[in-house]
């Protein structure tokens, strides 16, 4: 399996950027970082072509997977996330959702369409840990969004993380550095996915998605880097 890297094409950013997940701002009002969040959307649905709409605007424009967008600033407070297939004229019939969030003021997020374990079409939006690492360590997130069960997450041959379920996270903090890893059902030391190398930085938090379909043999990883609140470097 191959490694995708996540860049989020230019016209679907310029849209997101443009809509910004908020209401229209009155004559004179100007909008402050202390009341909104970060928040960046992943596609981690097999072989499918959506649109995103958020708050009933459509957001994302034939949106790929394995593709990030963001993170950009939106309004704090509730909004409602619906996914349709590509092309769709409103969002009155998604394939996903809608899915209502609350967005704290501060704090970063990510919203990852995927599939549950068993294959089903779903959305999970994640809180990203933005706190501070040790001097010269960061973090390291995997979280498992295919449709697969348990998996374990191996580092150099040996399991770093164990029993790893869909829709779920598990956080490590490691001195800064590349390591090799690996993917393989709970239990087995046989890749599905991997090896490959991840660059763990200092402060900041790394974050490794494994998505994708077991059945359909398309198990793939993708990664995001998050800035911790507090930046040394």
């Amino acid at each position: 399996m191959h490694t995708k890297s996540l860049s989020a094409a230019a016209g679907a950013l310029t849209l997101l950027a443009g809509l910004a997940f908020a209401a229209p701002a009155q004559a004179g009002e100007k909008r402050h970082d202390h009341d909104t969040a970060k928040l960046s959307v992943l596609h981690g649905v097999p072989g499918v072509i959506v649109d995103v709409w958020v708050d009933g605007k459509l957001t994302l424009d034939n949106f790929t997977p394995g593709t990030l967008a963001g993170p950009l600033n939106v309004r704090e407070g509730e909004h409602k996330i619906a996914i349709t297939g590509a092309d769709s004229t409103s969002a009155d019939n998604p394939v996903i959702g809608p899915v209502e969030v609350d967005l704290k003021e501060g704090r970063d997020y990510t919203a990852v369409a995927h599939l549950t374990a068993d294959g089903k079409p779903t959305a999970t939006l994640f809180k990203n840990d933005t706190s501070a690492s040790p001097d010269g360590k960061g973090k390291l997130t995997v979280r498992h969004v295919a449709a697969a069960p348990a998996v374990d997450v191996l580092a150099g041959g040996k399991a770093v993380i164990t029993g790893l379920e869909n829709p779920d996270e598990k956080k490590l903090t490691l001195k800064a550095g590349t390591i090799s890893a690996s993917v393989a059902a709970a239990g087995s030391t046989e890749a599905l996915i991997g090896p490959a190398d991840v660059k763990v930085s200092k402060g900041k938090n790394t974050i490794v998605y494994a998505w994708g379909s077991l059945a359909d043999h398309n198990l793939d990883l993708a990664v995001q880097v998050v800035k911790s609140a507090r930046q040394d470097d």
